[in-house]
């Protein structure tokens, strides 16, 4: 099929890419000149482990190609709208500004029989407002709402082999012939057992935040355990494996520490709890304000606890914080709280140094007064306390024995618990993790 994709950041150009891998013909359109050029150039503008190689794959076939220009979607089938829905700045509800000019900008383009699908993530009811809005100026168009439920540093993955596929269609035979071209575009993966759910727009909308808000907070409530852990001296590890074991809970995102971020998490659950109130049904997500407490909380709880590490006073303490991303695979540094904890170390007198394997420009843009070091080495030598603060392999396998030797005092808050306590104490140092004895 002729595919575009409408907006080719994260979501945009690993969906494109993973069309064309179908085997599809697909133009991507960004305004980014710069981004255009590098995913041109068979280059990924970000860090997503397996992208590099797709794009390249993909580029070699003649399949792929990315354009400036809207007017180049024209003659598509199908038409992807991939845009960002970020937080308003000073509110919960989420910006809908991309979204509503890249159906503007595509609708003259639209004709009769193509399908345009919206992928991005916005607050229930956007999409039947934007159908009518499709209706208007191409009559014969149909929209699909198609969530994607992507993981950031399995993004390739999760885009060709995903768990299921939900469509958002209209009644009738508008929806029958919307449903008929995403089973089309998606054939190889349903042809593998890939499940999809056929459903309206509210509900295929609701289905990411309502996705997202059960995994926050699942990660708010094993922090909220960890809490009353630390009080009770008991091991927030060996909870979480206890109750993980009952299968109606199971033991994924059960993982105590800092707190979730990210550029989905966070502003969903917001955005969500901002729709709900518009609708009159804020009460019904009040538990949800709760679970971002918790979760921003965290961060001054790791504040408060490399105070402690640091022997009751931060002031001219060299803390070195491994890890800037807000995960692991990713140079996302969007609502990061690993970020979020250096700066509030050095507004509060600690010399602070970051690194990351992959997200210190990423980082330096958000947080340009903090200091960054790539090399490990360099960033280990004199530190006298350690912050795990973000669960990359090469720290999760750092050797306690071979760092002592680098550091200038043994301290170390795993706040990841990714670490053996009984390894790093062994070795001399002082180890403090999230919840744990």
């Amino acid at each position: 099929m002729r595919i575009s994709v409408i907006g080719c950041g994260y979501l945009g150009a690993v969906h494109a890419a993973a069309m064309a891998k179908l085997g599809h013909e697909v133009v991507g359109v960004d305004l980014d000149e710069r981004k255009v050029a590098e995913l041109q150039a068979g280059r990924a503008p970000f860090f997503e482990p397996g992208l590099p190689e797709l794009l390249a794959e993909v580029q070699a076939t003649g399949r792929l190609r990315f354009s400036t220009s809207v007017a180049d979607a024209a003659g598509s089938q199908v038409h992807f709208v991939c845009v960002g829905t970020p937080q308003r700045k000073g509110e919960y509800a989420a910006d809908l500004t991309f979204v509503d000019s890249a159906f503007a900008e595509l609708a003259g383009y639209l004709h009769d029989g193509d399908i345009v699908v919206g992928k991005s993530t916005v607050p229930v009811g956007t999409a039947a407002r934007l159908a009518e809005a499709v209706a208007a100026k191409a009559p014969g168009a149909v929209l699909a709402w198609n969530p994607e439920f992507l993981r950031e540093g399995h993004a390739v993955a999760d885009t060709l082999t995903p768990d299921r596929f939900v469509y958002g269609v209209p009644d009738g035979a508008p929806g029958e012939a919307a449903t008929a071209a995403l089973d089309e575009v998606y054939s190889a993966p349903l042809a593998e057992g890939t499940p999809r759910l056929v459903v309206d727009y509210a509900t295929a909308e609701l289905v990411k935040t309502a996705a997202n808000s059960f995994l926050a907070t699942k990660i708010s409530f094993i922090n909220a355990m960890a809490e009353l852990c630390s009080a009770a001296g008991a091991d927030v590890t060996k909870l979480a494996d206890a109750i993980g074991m009952d299968n109606r809970i199971g033991r994924k995102f059960l993982n105590a520490g800092i707190g979730f971020g990210g550029g989905c998490l966070p502003k969903d659950i917001r955005a969500f709890m901002a729709r709900a109130g518009e609708l009159g049904a804020d009460q019904a997500l009040t538990f949800l304000r709760e679970v971002d407490a918790i979760n921003m909380r965290r961060r001054t709880r790791v504040v408060e606890m490399t105070r402690e590490l640091c022997g009751g006073s931060l002031l001219g303490r060299r803390v070195t914080v491994l890890g800037a991303a807000f995960k692991p695979d990713s140079d996302d540094v969007r609502d990061s709280p690993a970020l979020s904890v250096a700066a509030q170390l050095q507004l509060q007198g600690a010399t602070v140094t970051v690194t990351d394997p992959e997200a210190l420009q990423n980082a330096k843009a958000r947080f340009p007064e903090l200091h960054y070091e790539p090399v490990l080495d360099n960033a280990l030598d004199g530190a006298y306390a350690l912050l795990l603060l973000t669960e990359w392999k090469q720290y999760r396998n750092l050797d306690a024995a071979a760092v002592g030797a680098q550091v200038a005092e043994k301290n170390i808050l795993d706040g990841r618990n990714v670490l053996d306590p009984a390894a790093w104490r062994a070795a001399g140092w002082n180890y403090k993790g999230i919840g744990r004895p």
